[in-house]
């Protein structure tokens, strides 16, 4: 018998996650900790934003989902703090949209 279901973590955030499971990534450093006591899923998009995390939440994370995640590490901001780009279509965020896409995230997920 396998056990009962282990809890989830997820890793939620643009490249940093993305790329986390490379060689001594911190993403597999936690998947080497958590080696069957939790299992570890990787939701990392290369070059995203906050902007366009909100955007996705609920394909990510399902609120209907009847498996919720125990822990959910949300790893944006790398791409949001990029200069803006002189056309505007970069990957830059305003700082207080931001923190309000940061609460958008906290709150779904919570």
């Amino acid at each position: 018998m396998v056990g009962p279901r282990r809890p989830q973590i997820v890793l939620f955030g643009s490249s940093i996650v993305e790329f986390s499971f490379g060689k001594e990534g911190w993403g597999a450093i936690l998947a080497d900790i958590y080696a069957r006591k939790a299992d570890i899923f990787v939701r990392g998009y290369g070059g995203w934003n906050s902007r366009q995390a909100v955007q996705v939440l609920d394909q990510v994370f399902p609120e209907d989902d009847h498996v919720q995640p125990s822990l959910v590490i949300v790893y944006f901001g790398g791409n949001d703090s990029k200069r803006p780009d002189p056309d505007g279509q970069g990957t830059h965020v305003p700082l207080r949209e931001y923190v309000e896409n940061m609460r958008k995230i906290a709150i779904h997920i919570k």
